[in-house]
């Protein structure tokens, strides 16, 4: 009995041996595991400049975990990676036209990354780390925002500013006359108190018209990519260069780059900067791409019905933007004390407005751009872009041609054919501003000068509707519109509308 026992106990000792070691054997290689997914390689270092930001990206060989902190006297940020090591060239960066004047590395606590950026101006840091995709590993990405500054180098003159915002705001006040327009205003028994069939023109700023010209992606975000390597960012900011270009030379405009360099900027950004440089339009330039190399032709898209739809209930829902829902520049219209349903109205006036003008600018444009490339679409096409979701500004993103299709990308590249797309853009936008032109503008005082209303054309003041113009000259609506050829019944103060004989 004493051997039998003593047995079983040598046997439960080696079986809790054994099972000690393989615990202690899985302890260990857990621990060299968890060490081999918290280790990371700075692989390389990016950093890309833009007049309000600058955007440092860290491409990583995996995952890793960071703390970015602010240090004074003087002015430093420091950005510590854990259990990090560098295998890049931090002297290859360059740091011209950012906040950064110097960058030095070194190791922290043995294992850690320490990069100390030296600053030469104010910024406000975030960062946040970004998964693989087909173009990029692991990334972290840190900004550095500057407060108060531009996200364009020549923003508009503040008269000019203030002569748009003087426009701006009488379009408000014409949207709610709009909404409050009564049925007794187009009745044929209450004749308005001024009968008279013409207006005098009233004296003009001469301001400019303001183009702000969008090149898409950008920085860390190359687009599309064609077979010989070209990158969609690349040649959309050469044709938006040169399409700025043309604009500037164009009497009675003036072109606003988005983006003027190799930077990224976010969607809604984007449009954020038209807005702030009250610009009169806005168009997105961009490259297509297909999985096959067979597709080309340039389109044109203006934001679809759809699209207006979602965008107006987002609007309406984000209480942040409901105060400046007509003409979305400063927030003078207060809507908070108005209903609901008279805020989707009001929102929806503009963006019916908005969507009317960029259809009819894209129409202008695509006839254009025919003369100059293959189309791949005969119409304007409508679709739900980001860029295009301005409810006050009218837009259109136009892809100039496929960068996936070998003949097309060789194009893009051309500096002659990135003219003649430029051109074709300008030319199909000073098409529909010489026909309505703000009310402002040159263009409008160089048309009141060289050709006055005569007894039969009426130019729109503010708080104007097409049904009370068609009761003050004695005509029907229907007649009126036909004789403007307006499919809506939109109009625009500063507008020449040609008078009927009844």
């Amino acid at each position: 009995m004493v051997v039998s026992a003593i047995g079983v106990s040598v046997k439960v000792i080696k079986a809790l041996l054994t099972r000690q070691v393989a615990l202690s054997a899985v302890a260990i290689m857990s621990a060299g595991l968890w060490t081999s997914l918290q280790a990371a390689t700075v692989e390389g270092m990016r950093l890309w400049a833009a007049p309000d930001h600058a955007r440092l990206v860290f491409d990583l060989s995996g995952e890793t975990s960071a703390n970015v902190f602010s240090l004074d006297d003087p002015d430093r940020l420091v950005i510590d990676l854990e259990d990090s090591k560098l295998d890049a060239d931090p002297d290859s960066l360059s740091l011209d036209d950012s906040a950064i004047s110097a960058l030095r590395v070194g190791t922290r606590e043995g294992s850690g990354l320490r990069v100390v950026l030296e600053l030469n101006r104010e910024v406000e840091p975030r960062h946040f780390t970004l998964a693989p995709n087909d173009q990029y590993g692991h990334r972290l990405v840190v900004d550095l925002e500057y407060p108060g500054e531009s996200a364009v180098e020549n923003p508009i003159d503040p008269i000019e500013a203030m002569i748009r915002e003087q426009e701006i705001q009488a379009q408000r006040a014409s949207a709610q006359a709009k909404v409050g327009d009564s049925e007794e205003a187009a009745s044929p028994d209450e004749s308005p108190n001024e009968p008279s069939t013409s207006e005098e023109a009233k004296p003009h700023p001469k301001r400019d018209i303001i183009i702000a010209v969008d090149a898409g992606h950008g920085g860390e975000d190359p687009g599309a990519i064609g077979p010989a390597g070209t990158r969609e960012k690349d040649v959309v900011l050469d044709i938006s260069q040169r399409l700025a270009d043309t604009i500037n030379a164009g009497e009675g405009f003036k072109a606003v780059l988005v983006r003027d360099g190799d930077y990224y900027l976010g969607l809604r950004e984007r449009t954020k900067v038209a807005r702030e440089q009250k610009a009169d339009f806005f168009v997105s330039i961009h490259a297509d791409a297909f999985n096959s190399p067979r597709p080309q032709g340039s389109s044109v898209y203006a934001l679809s019905q759809r699209g207006a739809t979602s965008e107006t209930a987002q609007w309406l829902a984000d209480s942040e933007n409901r105060s400046d829902l007509i003409g979305g520049v400063d927030g003078n219209l207060s809507l908070r004390d108005k209903d609901q349903v008279l805020r989707g109205v009001l929102l929806d006036l503009t963006m019916t407005a908005t969507l009317n003008d960029s259809l009819s600018i894209g129409g202008q444009v695509l006839d254009q751009l025919g003369r100059v490339n293959r189309l791949h679409k005969s119409q304007v096409e409508q679709a739900g872009f980001m860029v295009l979701k301005s409810p006050d500004i009218p837009s259109l993103l136009i892809e100039t041609g496929f960068i996936s299709n070998p003949d097309e990308e060789r194009r893009l590249r051309d500096p002659v054919h990135q003219q003649g797309v430029a051109e074709a853009i300008f030319g199909g936008l000073q098409s529909h501003f010489e026909r309505y032109p703000p009310p402002a503008s040159l263009l409008a005082w160089q048309r009141d000068n060289q050709r006055r209303p005569s007894g039969d054309e009426y130019r729109i003041q503010s708080g104007d509707t097409l049904s009370a113009i068609a009761v003050r000259h004695g005509v029907p609506v229907n007649q009126l519109k036909q004789a403007n050829d307006l499919s809506e019944d939109v109009i625009r103060v500063g507008q020449v509308l040609r008078i009927p004989s009844s």
